[in-house]
């Protein structure tokens, strides 16, 4: 592929058969020392996807959660896909079973969430008026029961 001058090269992500990828958290990619995890909560093309209010209260419930943990030091970035069927999560220094625990901690936080979304005032965030706390916590839940037996030998994608 080529365009403006420059070889395209294609990403590991677009890489993995989406047709056979499952709901779970996989090991999507490891650069030197940062490790990026494929958090998956729906399934590609199922026609089900994270609403964008649930979504994003995720992201911050998730972002906040992560970076306040006992494991805050090795994270380095929480963010949804573009696609809505999850989220990355890279880290740096966590063992595969320590990102696990973080991924579960996180998401047994958001199913049980309540109050003031953090960072959601609209002096702090930039769409502050499209939150879906319900939806968040009822995405955490199902997770919740997805990744209740996950172990570092299902963050492969061909399990």
């Amino acid at each position: 592929m080529e365009s403006s001058g420059i070889q395209l090269q294609r990403i590991a992500s677009f890489a993995v058969d989406h047709t056979k990828l499952k709901k779970g958290m996989y090991t999507s990619r490891i650069d030197g020392d940062v490790v990026t995890y494929d958090i998956r909560m729906k399934l590609p093309n199922g026609g089900d996807y994270l609403s964008c209010g649930a979504l994003h209260t995720f992201e911050h419930l998730f972002a906040t959660y992560a970076r306040s943990s006992a494991y805050r030091d090795g994270v380095i970035y929480v963010g949804p896909m573009g696609c809505r069927t999850g989220f990355y999560l890279l880290v740096r220094g966590l063992t595969p079973q320590q990102a696990i625990d973080l991924v579960r901690e996180s998401f047994a936080f958001i199913a049980s969430f309540e109050g003031e979304i953090p960072g959601s005032r609209e002096e702090e965030c930039g769409n502050c008026r499209e939150h879906d706390l319900s939806g968040a916590r009822a995405v955490a839940q199902e997770m919740c029961e997805v990744l209740r037996n996950w172990t570092p030998e299902d963050l492969n994608y061909t399990r």
